[in-house]
């Protein structure tokens, strides 16, 4: 016995030694090597609230707001890259972790104000909008879920290592991963349209990703050494107002975890009872639960080597049961192979074919829409999916102008970013480029940008006349594609028109003088 209690005693002070080194390698090779004054200094002058914030704010919510009625993730990335929140955030962490008061006053002051902006001014852009639609964008932020909440954990770890260590270029990457200002969007949507569904899921969701940013920043700022002493003198009303804004913090957070951890436990309560109905082979493909529906709404499918007659009512008593609640339940079953990989082969399989299907909705809406502008039917539409690009004539319409078709073409092409977007108008009038000074004006760069769309477009030869300068001037800023003929003359402006195509044959086949 006693040579066991040495043991144990030996053990544990080896261990004690382990950690106390630990502790002081941390101490003086990682905290010391942080310059905590600038980076408090930094911080600070991003958690307040200022012309630019506000400005850069509201255009973030206007882009957002537009990318999610679109349903165009590529549009609400951009929004999440141009949101300044994270500044206000990651300062209100830091400054719960330094005990500063007026840190956190001005903090949470650019929060609430910033939060509240965007929300009311998405809210006017989807009152002025004619879409108020629900798109699967909007949907899949209704209602937090414990990915979004390891989403915002992971993030709010890497953005505060970066503001410490400064790695400035990683904040790139945390702004797209933390995804604050698209939930804010939506709360301004579903406030807009008067969908307190919408509007309370997307509450619940920004203020959840917005604690736990908030206090991971402040727990990770506390172990890189950041503590009161590195503040300002405090008095004991404001350690009060700084220890009852954590509180007040760790409240909606816990509540949201609570409804969180319910959820995800759930979900493996129900995907073990439908498997429990089926042999040790088979496998979930797909499974959907709707928590808020009364009762709780199941959609299940199942890849099984046999197929099992009576499995959806012996999972239905057995959910009512682990749930403690009511459920309806649709089950469908799929049968695969017998051997001992068939079911994941199925299920890669019914993935693919999921990937596919997406894709192939995606091209049917592309094709209907091209053809719709284009007064020409899907069959006059190539696509050719491997390079993603898609083409059409349009059909001369009364009144349009190249501006007018060039505008229809951005409208599709912004829907569907990933795609190249060609919509070849009909050969109507060039616009004329207008000269200031020896330099086109605003409207003449906007026309020269329109020839050049129109000449890659419709593949023709363009005339442009005027002055030699001038036209050099427009030269410049075409693309190479566009096959040019100069017509030299008087006149401050440059005239496009279209031109022969023998004239540019002609041009071609000159050949220079010798030498």
């Amino acid at each position: 016995m006693v040579d066991q209690s040495d043991a144990i005693e030996k053990s544990r002070e080896s261990f004690q030694g382990v950690l106390l080194s630990w502790r002081l390698w941390w101490r003086h090779s990682v905290v010391a090597s942080v310059d905590q004054g600038a980076v408090i200094e930094e911080r600070r002058e991003e958690a307040i609230m200022s012309a630019r914030y506000l400005f850069m704010l509201a255009m973030s919510a206007g882009i957002a707001v537009l990318g999610l009625l679109l349903s165009s993730p590529a549009v609400v990335i951009g929004a999440m890259l141009l949101s300044p929140l994270m500044g206000p955030i990651i300062g209100l962490g830091f400054a719960l972790s330094t005990g500063d008061y007026n840190w956190l006053r001005k903090a949470l002051r650019a929060l609430i104000i910033g939060s509240v902006l965007s929300i009311a001014f998405c809210g006017l852009i989807v009152v002025l909008s004619p879409l108020q639609t629900v798109t699967p964008e909007i949907a899949s932020r209704t209602r937090p879920n414990l990915f979004d909440l390891l989403v915002a954990l992971f993030s709010a770890m890497a953005g505060a290592y970066a503001m410490i260590r400064g790695r400035a270029g990683t904040i790139v990457g945390v702004a797209i991963a933390t995804a604050l200002m698209p939930p804010l969007a939506v709360v301004g949507f579903g406030l807009a349209t008067w969908n307190w569904t919408v509007f309370s899921g997307a509450l619940l969701l920004y203020v959840t990703n917005l604690v736990t940013i908030a206090l991971t920043a402040m727990i990770m700022a506390r172990l890189y050494g950041f503590r009161a002493n590195l503040s300002e003198n405090k008095t004991r009303l404001q350690d009060f107002i700084v220890v009852a804004a954590f509180i007040a913090l760790v409240i909606p957070l816990a509540l949201s975890l609570r409804q969180i951890a319910w959820e995800a436990n759930s979900q493996r309560l129900v995907n073990g009872a439908i498997l429990d109905a089926f042999p040790d082979a088979a496998r979930v493909s797909q499974i959907d639960i709707d928590f808020k529906s009364d009762p709780i709404r199941i959609t299940a499918t199942v890849l099984t080597p046999e197929i099992e007659n009576g499995a959806e009512e012996r999972s239905i008593r057995r959910l009512n049961r682990l749930l403690e609640a009511p459920v309806t339940l649709q089950l469908d079953q799929f049968r695969v192979g017998t051997s001992a990989t068939a079911a994941e082969e199925a299920q890669i399989a019914a993935a693919n074919a999921q990937e596919r299907a997406a894709s192939d909705r995606t091209v049917q809406d592309l094709t209907e829409r091209m053809a719709l502008i284009a007064g020409v039917s899907g069959d006059d539409v190539l696509i050719d999916r491997d390079r993603r690009r898609a083409t059409v004539r349009a059909r001369p319409l009364d009144g349009a102008t190249l501006s007018a078709y060039r505008q229809l073409e951005r409208r599709i092409a912004q829907s569907v970013p990933e795609w190249r977007i060609e919509l070849i108008p009909p050969a109507r009038a060039l616009p004329e480029v207008a000269f200031e000074d020896g330099a086109p004006t605003d409207a003449g760069r906007e026309a020269i940008a329109l020839i050049g769309w129109a000449g890659q477009r419709i593949d023709a030869p363009i005339a442009l006349s005027g002055g030699e300068d001038n036209i050099a001037a427009v030269r410049e800023r075409l693309s190479p594609a566009v096959r040019v003929v100069e017509r030299t003359g008087g006149g401050a402006n440059v005239t496009a028109t279209w031109a022969p195509v023998d004239t540019v044959i002609a041009e071609e086949t000159e050949t220079p003088p010798a030498a």
